[in-house]
């Protein structure tokens, strides 16, 4: 940029400029073209610019895009009554991002239980390398030291364990705890899936002490993970979870989910939103639910998961700079000896874009429709700017 921005430096921003997309592939402004194995963190699952999606966006564009959430959006019912369906789940708030969704399940725990319940529950169990936003209530929910500098004081009502030691959270477990919340695969923390015997253990756990089992399925869910939601491949049911991100196709959008023996407790004025659920983007995420039902996405996104991983460990079997390949479905991280950030920009001279988890994690997230030629592109660019590195040791 030849002047001073007018925006907040919030974000160490790539210098490349991104102007088009289509399907798995962008466009800078030079002309230059990219592999996207990112799909802006795992929003665009359908690819960019899905014509179904953007056909319901234009139609609905010449009709009405707002109006308050007083009155009935009949487009809004229709999206909350698919989501229910394929989520199998009973009642959805929606909103506009995952920290809102994350705090709208928040709320909805503590006044469940306060209200509802008449007992004084708020406290909120999460895990270590959790992350859930950052609003000032997620930011402290999430597992992350460095997400928490500089906002002193943050709020009560949370309490931080380490992964996989379901004694801890049963020693955190106390009259005051209203929820466990815990991520089935821990994408911002590294990619680290939750093993799914501790998952169960957990969801036992909260029925046996009568608290609330909250998901966040902000990055896993809408199919990524090779199911609706990635907890539907764990077998736990939860009472509340939340998703965003890859709801619709990039509009932003999100919701919060849960059981039918919730709904007492968000009762009119408890809670709202102003943009949630709007005309346009509940036609977006009609679209986006619509096209991966025709098209099985859900089952697609394991079968080609498990076809990347396989290439991966493969490929990079032997090498000394790679600790492990791991994931679930298309969301997989590289863990490495060293930080990857060299390694990003590497693969994005070489027309292939993927991002970081954590500074040591190289994290995949290709589209849904993602085919197995540009898996195998994407593999061996991956390797070759790692194997540039710290070549293979020969056999």
């Amino acid at each position: 940029m030849t002047e001073e921005s007018a925006l907040f430096q919030t974000y160490a921003r790539n210098p490349l400029a991104l102007v088009k997309g289509e399907g798995s592939w962008l466009w800078d402004d030079q002309g230059n073209k990219y592999l996207d194995f990112m799909s802006g963190l795992a929003v665009t699952n359908l690819g960019h610019a899905p014509k179904k999606v953007g056909d319901k966006l234009k139609e609905q564009i010449d009709t009405l895009w707002h109006t308050s959430n007083l009155f009935v959006i009949p487009k809004q019912e229709e999206a909350a009554k698919k989501l229910a369906e394929v989520a199998q789940a009973d009642a959805v708030f929606f909103c506009n991002s995952g920290a809102e969704s994350n705090e709208a399940a928040i709320k909805l725990a503590r006044r469940y239980f306060q209200k509802v319940k008449g007992e004084e529950r708020y406290e909120i169990i999460t895990l270590g390398k959790s992350f859930h936003g950052r609003t000032l209530a997620t930011l402290t929910a999430t597992g992350q030291d460095k997400v928490k500098e500089g906002f002193l004081p943050l709020p009560a009502g949370f309490v931080t364990v380490p992964p996989h030691d379901i004694t801890a959270i049963e020693q955190a477990i106390n009259e005051h705890t209203a929820a466990v919340m815990i991520e089935m695969v821990q994408a911002e923390g590294g990619v680290y899936p939750l093993d799914q015997a501790y998952a169960q253990q957990i969801e036992q756990l909260c029925r046996d002490k009568g608290i609330l089992l909250i998901v966040d399925e902000v990055q896993t869910g809408m199919g990524r993970t090779g199911a609706w939601f990635a907890h539907h491949r764990y077998g736990i049911k939860p009472d509340i979870f939340t998703v965003a991100k890859g709801i619709a196709s990039g509009f932003p959008a999100g919701a919060m989910i849960g059981r039918a023996y919730l709904k007492e407790a968000f009762t009119a004025g408890s809670h709202a939103t102003t943009f949630g659920g709007t005309p346009l983007a509940s036609s977006a995420i009609i679209a986006t639910i619509e096209t991966m039902q025709e098209d099985r996405l859900p089952e697609r996104a394991a079968a080609i998961g498990d076809l990347l991983m396989n290439k991966l460990r493969e490929r990079l079997h032997g090498n000394p700079f790679v600790k492990e390949v791991r994931g679930l479905g298309l969301l997989i991280g590289i863990e490495c000896a060293e930080p990857v950030s060299e390694l990003v920009m590497a693969g994005q001279r070489r027309g292939l874009l993927f991002v970081s988890a954590g500074p040591n994690v190289i994290r995949l997230l290709p589209n849904l429709y993602v085919t197995e030629e540009q898996v195998m592109q994407a593999v061996e660019i991956v390797a070759s700017v790692i194997e540039e590195k710290v070549p293979t040791p020969s056999a």
